[in-house]
């Protein structure tokens, strides 16, 4: 019997993330969802500059790379080139799509494009070399907060999904987690239904998902599974952001 078998959308080749990296379940998170919803011939890809840069190595679909922090104009490109044969989505870091690229995904949700965003939050510059991000907690220490982020001097961190979510273009916005079997699951469902929502034209989708990374945190890869539970999801709690369709029906 088997249990478990690889999806199809996901290339059979060893990833680059460091150990305990979360960016591999995401990914497969994302590889399934394009199998079960049967548009591997027809999605695009876009990975932009970050741990995701060589994001083209692992998804059998076609893919296109961007510049940092371009993805969602690249994206919009593709997805307006032939909007009823192209699915389109972007897999960002938190320092690409927070940093420089922000101008670009909040540009995208206003104007309601019909593209997926999987945006992985994991509060760091990880490629980089571990510098803060515009993710990372107060008080985090980061390379260039080796005392910790002091926001009376750098600010505070940016929650993407709650800004978001106040654009009126903004169709669909989730934060998740891949922390535990349960989290898991349920980024899995809210992945899937960003895919769906833009086979039904429904409009600009993101999903937040809260990651790890234990190489620049300084941590195991167990240590830093309870870093995300004790400390990332109490500040970017999880949950539903926004959903017009459902809010359309409730009405």
């Amino acid at each position: 019997m088997v249990v478990f078998d690889k999806p199809k959308s996901l290339a059979d080749v060893p990833l680059h993330y460091c150990p305990g990296c979360t960016h591999g379940i995401i990914h497969r998170l994302v590889a399934e969802a394009i199998d079960e919803l049967g548009i591997e011939g027809k999605t695009i890809g876009v990975a932009p500059v970050g741990c995701s840069v060589l994001a083209y190595n692992y998804f059998t679909c076609d893919m296109v790379e961007a510049a940092h922090g371009r993805a969602p104009a690249v994206a919009t490109g593709l997805k307006r080139s032939d909007p009823d044969n192209h699915i389109v989505f972007t897999y960002q870091g938190d320092g690409d799509l927070a940093s420089i690229g922000m101008a670009e995904t909040v540009h995208a949700a206003a104007r309601n494009e019909n593209i997926t965003i999987i945006f992985v939050n994991n509060a760091i510059y990880g490629m980089t070399g571990g510098q803060m991000a515009p993710t990372s907690l107060p008080g985090q220490v980061t390379q260039t907060s080796p005392y910790g982020r002091d926001t009376s001097h750098c600010g505070f961190p940016v929650k993407v999904s709650e800004m978001l979510s106040q654009l009126d273009g903004a169709g669909y916005i989730e934060r998740v987690a891949v922390n535990n079997v349960k989290n898991v699951r349920n980024a899995k469902k809210a992945i899937k239904k960003a895919f769906q929502n833009q086979i039904d034209k429904k409009g600009f989708s993101l999903i937040e998902v809260i990651s790890t990374c234990p190489t620049n945190w300084g941590m195991t890869p167990e240590k830093a599974l309870e870093w995300v539970e004790e400390k990332m999801i109490p500040y970017y709690p999880l949950g539903v952001y926004k959903d017009r369709d459902a809010d359309n029906k409730a009405e």
